[in-house]
Formats: C-alpha cells, structure tokens, sequence
C-alpha cells in the first residue's frame, strides 16, 4: 500500500512559524504572533487567560472572571499514537474548538474527555460557552508554540445573531490551508462522517489540456494485462472513466500518513476494463475535480496484482472485458503519477473509446426488477427525509450518514424509495429538497416478496453518484428514459405539486416483517433481545442524529392519545427550546440526562375537546371489524364472519375509559353518537407504577421529527434544519422563521405507551406515530395496531381526502380499543431509538409482535 512519509512533526500546533523574538514577548509564548486589544476599547478575555496560565506554576488555571464566548467552529480529526504509546489504539478524534470573546477569535484544543458534548450535539456552533478550566499544551520541540486547552466548559443557548469580524489572536489560526493544532495531519475531517470531503484543501480546478499526442506511447489495458508483470516502466493509458468510488478514509493512530485516503476509478478503452486506486494526497487534488465521462492520460502509474475480495461494479458494457488480475495504482510519488483530462472535442473516434451507457429504471419496471439488480434512476423529489447516522461497527467512533428520499417520475402512482447514504458530494447531499429534478446512478435494488407489507427499496452502492442541478450536457441527457421524464416534467403544474411535497420528520423505513421469527431471521445483530435494564445504556450511548432499531419483552399498560394541533407543536417547540437554552457542564452531562429522564409525565392532564380531520389511513383496530371505503362514500363497518357489530365493533362489556370525548367529525354527524376514549390504563399498571425501579420517559415527540410541508421560498432554512449541525457558523439569511411556522404533513397525532417490563421492574414511555400514505385509503387494508405499523410513508394528505374519512379521535378512540385486547398479554415491541442531539432523545415503537406472530 503506498503511504506517505516526512510529515511534520507531530506536537501541539503547527502554528507560530516566523514569530521574531518569542523570549522578549512574555504573553505571546502560549501561541505565536498576538494582536494587542488596546486599541479596540475593552480587554480580551482570552488574553487575560494567557497571562493568567503564564503566572501560573501549573500551566492550568481556573479563570477568575468566567465570561461567555461564542462557539465559530468544532473542527474533528485524527490524533497519532504518541512516541510512548506501544500498543496501538483505537481511533480517537479530537476536537478544535475556534471560540470568539467580542475581541479576539481563539482556536482551541478540546480536552478529550469532553468529546461526548460534541457526540450528543451539546457543544455545537452558535451557541454561547462558558470556559471554567483551561490549561496550556506545548510542542516542546519548536520555540512559542503553545495551545489553550479546555478543560472544563459549561454550554449555554443558541444566539440569535454572531459577529463573524473579530480577528484571529493568533495569525497562524487563519492561514490557509487550515491545520489542526495538534499531530502531523494537515486537514480536518468532516464533522460527523469520514466519507465527505471537507475543508480547503480540497481542490476542484482541474481543466481539461489540449496535449498533442504524436510523442506519446500508449498501450491498451489487454495487452498491459498480458505484459505488466515483466515490464519496468509502463506506457500511456488513454481511457474513459465509467465508474467513481465514494471516498475511503483509512487513517489509523498508528498510521503516519498525513492524507490517507482512497478513492477507485472503473475506466475502460476499446480493450476492456481496470480499476485504478488513487492513493493518499492526489485525492484531495484529483478528487472533485475527477467525473464518470471524462477521458484521461494517465503516465507514471504502477501496476500491482488486484485485490482477490474486491467487487467490481458491473462494465457499462458487456462486450466489453472486464479485467480482474490487475489494478492500476495512482500515487503522488513512487513514482509521481502524472494525470491528464483530455479535452472531449480532442477526442478521436479512432480510440474508440466506449460512451456511457446508463441502465435507467421507470418505477413502472421497478416491481418486475430481481434483487441486487443495479440501475440508474431520475425524478423528481417528493419527500426528503433529515440526516441520519448510524455505526459501521460496535464500540466504534466511525458512523453512515445517510437519508430517505422519494422519487416520482409520473409511470406509477408510487415513488421509489431510496436509501440515500452519503456518496462524498456534500455539496449536493447537505441540499436536496423537494420538487427538485434529481438524477442517481449506480443503485441496487432491496426486495423480499415473502414479507408483509412487500418490502421494495433502492440503496446507494460505492459507486452511487448524485446530481440535482446542471443536468444540460450530462452525457445521461440522450438516454430515452431522460427524455421522456423531461417532458412529463413539463406538464405538471409548480403549485399543484408543491402541496404534495414533504421535507424531514421520523421515517420508519424499513418496515421488519410481519412476524418475528423473519424478523430475527433478517436481524444482523449479536442480541436479538434487549433486556428492560438495558434499554437506559442503549440510549444513552447513541450519539447525534444516530437512530437505532432494538426488540423489547413487556406488556403494554397504558396508551394516551395526544392530538396534533398548532397548540401542541408550540408547546413541544417550547419544550425544545428549553431543553436547548438549559446549561450542560461537562461534568454533569450524564446526570442531568438522568435527572430529565426521572421526571414523571403527566398522565392525567385533560385533553382537549378539538376534533382534528385525520391525514391516516381509516384505523378501525378491532381484530373482528374492517372498515371498507370507497373512493366517494362514507365508511360502513363490516362484520367479519360470526360476528356481530355493535358501535364499530366496540365489545359488550369493554371497560369504560377515563377522559373520553364525543365524536364531532361532520363525516359521521347523524350516526349513533359514542364516547371517543384519549387514555386507557390497566389494573395491572395500577398495581405496579409505584413499586417500580426505573421509569424511563421517552414519549416527546420533538418538532423536528414531525414532516413538514415543504415551501419552495423557504428551501434553504429547512434544508438546513434536517441537516447535520454544521462544523462552522453559518450565518443566516434575514431574520429566519422558526420551523413551528411550517404546516405538518400529517394530523393524525400520536399515541404516549407505556411498557412495563416482563418482571414488572421498569417501565418505558415510548411515542407511536401512526403515518399518511395514500395507498392505504384507497385498499383500506389496516386492521389492527400491529399491521398498521407496517404502513407508514411521508405524503401529506390530499385535499378531498378530509371529506372521506372519521376524525381523528374516531381513529385514536379505535386504537386504543385494540390495545385493550392485549392486556396482560406479553408482547415484542421493536423500538426506533433516535438522539436529536442536545440531550433530547425519542424513542418510537415501530412494530408489537403478540404471541399470535411471534413464531
């Protein structure tokens, strides 16, 4: 494997280089070249530290006046093992925090054992900190070096408004490219994945050259596969590039190479196809400057025997040969590769070098496609769900980031569904939206026609590549697929379509199969089963935006409906808000977790009498009882064979539930009025709740987890809310709005359940979600609480649909009917636990197995 040797020297700070005289200037040791603040008016804060850290014995001081900076940046990369270190060590990221005093901007070094306020979001950009412990790092081997270390910090709220024109105390702090403070890398690391490109060193100025190719040998890769391993220097290869890999970051403590980072490129001549792996500092060179299409000469590569357990992606063409005993190698020196973007118009149809050939799929020929089958796809955007995370391994630091989107192209009434991890363009992946044209290549298909619901989804391959804009002169543009998408394109109306677009909110997708034992059979996990005890850890070890499905044992004991309304959705925001405004120390982080978590819910606050129209499907969760609709008439209970229909299904001799309220949808005005139940609690729950031993409340439902209706003129305010935190401050546009201002794509409500552990020792509050998807109006094939869990999609709701169906209390009044019939009955619940960051953390039961599917 190529590396890279002659870094700089690891230690604190690259910074300081070219400081004249440092003995002579006492307050400047701890950190080079310094700006005086007298004539800006008042005393920096952060030079009163440096003098203060210079008069201390211990390098370590507890500042005698604490006064609020600002966070500008939380920057993450890599630390090398120490000369002493002998065994090698986990990856561990550090953190440079850039703080700003109104004076001066600092950047500093993050003590590790603060890194878990940068896991849960709690030390992010724009907020205002509070620095109670800090101490000073040298580089013992160059002169003036030093960094402020936190120690010690205590988070406060987000500030509306930041000033970005304070100047760097430390001038080595703005020069370009950026450095982390301490080891020998010479980049930062995105922020919360390793896969995206990040920082200035990333170039993307590479331009095409017209070169004259009378002087120039070129060999084809068939004959180079017969002839490489007895040659010593390697002709020219002229070729096209048919695939990109995603980034590879394989930085390792023990590894001490400044950039190491891979990327493959699939290209192919008239002769057959090769991989060819970029190594370590030409990606950030290359990198983004590199596309599937463009033709290249490629001199001073080397050749090696290829990796035997690599995949590679399916040639554009079979006829043409793909060639897998050889792969070429791209280094910056040994020997120096030296890249070359041919012109397209040099391009000689005598090389007859192959052209793209794009595998588009309609939705339409999505149903009839096999498993693993790979394709090309373009639509438009219709749904585009938050960012979210999850571990590539256990006991790991190194996350996916990844999304779900939907798709329409106007061949079927369903859109695809898209499993959209990051495919290394940031640029395009951090600002998607709906009603956007969006063109994705490389995708495989996931089905299983033996579960229900069916499950048919298309996933990002290493080889995915997206585009949103700029689509004129993408060589996809002649396919007939992309024509005919164009032009349907064209005929749909920008205002009729933007009411059916949807952006964020919590997405069960995938939904697990209908009866547990395919749902342990599908389940890549060492423990099936989470015990009740376990639960608190498995939450409290989430990490932000990182969602998380576990199986629990319990028996449901109570179930509250909670009504969607602008009323609860501000209470909820405010609640947020609170939560974020709330200080967190360092010390105490998990405490205060607890702290929240321990306080009891409030299970006996009336509700409100509103009646609400549902954007759901038509819920009538008697076991006995079906609710047939059709598209122009009003519901009519059913009875099933045997039975008989009293009240919708209501039992004879069901007991009577507290708070109940009466029907007043105007769909069902006329009928027998009845009473709707919002809670129902069992005896057992009576007997139980005051003897517990933990009780662990995790039923909020925050404003960032419900859909919002997307609003093109607002498109970039909520792109940025269902995106990851930003390693920088962003400043904003104008006086942005708050995201309660944006209709919710669904009015359903949702339901607080509580689940009490086998042993009748802990119990659980968890959120039930019960979603919008159109293709269940017009089936209607929603029976109970266990099968509608299985249904869940993001459309809003169409317009005439009000018309046609019960109110929402009507369908909450049904569900919880339905739970009733699982009193003291044990049951699976699989759990969706996901971090919002900021010690906010929801946990939603996805699917409850009864002992009737549970084998």
């Amino acid at each position: 494997m190529s590396g890279e040797s002659g870094q700089p020297e690891a230690g604190p700070s690259h910074a300081g280089t070219g400081w004249p005289n440092p003995e002579r200037n006492r307050a400047g040791v701890p950190g080079g070249v310094i700006r005086r603040a007298g004539a800006q008016g008042r005393r920096s804060w952060i030079q009163k530290i440096l003098e203060q850290i210079m008069d201390s014995p211990l390098q370590c001081v507890t500042p005698s006046e604490v006064v609020p900076v600002t966070v500008l940046a939380v920057q993450r990369y890599l630390l090398e093992d120490e000369p002493r270190d002998t065994v090698p060590k986990p990856p561990l990221y550090c953190y440079d925090v850039t703080i700003s005093d109104g004076v001066y901007q600092e950047k500093c070094y993050l003590d590790p054992s603060l890194n878990s306020l940068v896991y849960q979001n709690i030390l992010k950009v724009g907020i205002q900190m509070r620095i109670s412990r800090v101490s000073c790092l040298y580089n013992e081997k160059r002169i003036g070096q030093g960094i402020l270390c936190l120690g010690n910090v205590h988070c406060g709220e987000t500030l509306d408004t930041i000033s970005l024109e304070t100047p760097f105390r430390n001038r080595a702090h703005e020069e370009k490219p950026e450095r982390p403070l301490r080891g020998g890398k010479s980049h930062y690391l995105a922020l919360w994945n390793n896969e995206d490109p990040y920082g200035d060193i990333w170039l993307t100025d590479k331009q095409p050259e017209e070169l004259n190719f009378s002087d120039t040998k070129i060999i084809s890769l068939s004959h180079l596969e017969m002839t490489w391993a007895n040659r010593r220097n390697f002709p020219a290869l002229l070729v096209r590039i048919i695939h990109k890999s995603k980034l590879r970051y394989y930085g390792k403590p023990d590894k001490k190479m400044i950039e190491p980072y891979q990327t493959f490129l699939e290209v192919a001549d008239s002769s057959g196809t090769v991989s060819v792996i970029m190594w370590n500092a030409l990606c950030p060179e290359w990198f983004k400057s590199l596309r599937v299409g463009l033709v290249l000469l490629l001199q001073d590569y080397s050749v090696k025997k290829s990796y035997p357990f690599r995949m590679q992606p399916v040639p554009v063409d079979p006829q043409i040969k793909l060639i897998s005993t050889m792969e070429i190698c791209l280094n910056l020196r040994d020997p120096p590769t030296n890249i070359i973007i041919v012109p397209e118009k040099q391009v000689k149809p005598e090389w007859r070098l192959p052209k793209l050939n794009h595998r588009f799929t309609t939705r339409s020929e999505l149903d009839n496609m096999p498993e693993n089958c790979i394709c090309d796809v373009i639509g438009l955007l219709v749904f585009v769900g938050r960012v979210q995370r999850s571990k590539k391994k256990e006991n790991r630091e190194d996350f996916w980031s990844y999304r779900w989107i939907h798709i329409v192209d106007g061949t079927s009434e369903q859109p695809f569904i898209v499993e959209l991890f990051s495919t290394s363009q940031p640029e395009i992946f951090e600002n998607i939206y709906p009603m956007a044209n969006f063109v994705c290549t490389q995708l495989k298909v996931v089905r299983n026609d033996n579960q229900v619901p069916k499950l048919l989804y298309l996933t990002t391959t290493n080889e995915s590549g997206v585009f949103i804009t700029g689509h004129r002169g993408q060589p996809y543009t002649y396919d007939a697929k992309v024509k005919n998408f164009i032009q349907w394109i064209k005929t749909k109306s920008d205002s009729g379509e933007q009411r059916n677009m949807v952006i964020g909110g919590y997405y069960p997708y995938p939904p697990v199969p209908e009866t547990f034992s395919k749902y342990s059979s599908s389940t890549k996990v060492q423990s099936l089963l989470t015990a009740m005890s376990e639960v608190r850890k498995e939450i409290e070890d989430l990490q932000y935006r990182e969602q998380k499905r576990i199986a629990i044992q319990g028996i449901i004991t109570v179930i509250k409906y909670i009504p969607h309304s602008s009323g609860t959705e501000s209470a909820s925001a405010s609640d947020t808000l609170r939560n974020a405004n709330r200080p967190s120390t360092s010390q105490a982080v998990r405490v205060e977790n607890q702290e929240r978590n321990a306080k009891r819910h409030h299970d006996d606050e009336p509700m409100s009498s509103q009646c609400f129209q549902t954007t759901s499907t038509n819920l009538n969760l008697s076991n006995k009882i079906r609710i047939l609709q059709g598209p122009h008439t009003n519901p009519v209970a059913v009875p099933q064979p045997g039975t008989s229909v009293q009240a919708k299904g209501i039992k004879p001799g069901m007991p009577t539930i507290s708070k109940g309220r009466p029907n007043t949808n105007p769909s069902l005005q006329g009928k027998a009025r009845k009473t709707i139940s919002d809670r129902w609690e069992s005896q057992l729950w009576r007997e139980k709740k005051f003897g517990l031993i933990d009780h662990l409340h995790y039923s909020r439902v925050y404003p960032e987890s419900i859909p919002r209706k997307f609003t093109f003129e607002h498109r970039k305010f909520l792109s940025q809310q269902y995106n990851s935190q930003p390693s920088k401050y962003i400043p904003p546009e104008g006086r942005p709005p708050k995201l309660d201002d944006f209709k919710s794509a669904r009015s359903l409500g949702h339901f607080e359940v509580t689940i009490l552990g086998l042993n009748h020792e802990i119990a659980i509050d968890v959120a039930f979600l019960p979603m919008y998807c159109p293709e269940d109006i017009r089936t209607s094939q929603i029976d109970t609480l266990l099968t509608s869990m299985n249904y869940s999609c993001a459309y809003p709701q169409d317009a005439n649909a009000n018309d046609r169906l019960p109110g929402s209390r009507a369908v909450a009044g049904d569900i919880i009917k339905a739970v009733t019939e699982l009193d003291r009955v044990h049951i699976v619940g699989i759990l969706d636990i996901c971090n919002l960051g900021n010690n906010n953390v929801e946990v939603y039961l996805h699917k409850i197995y009864s002992p009737d599917n549970t084998s």
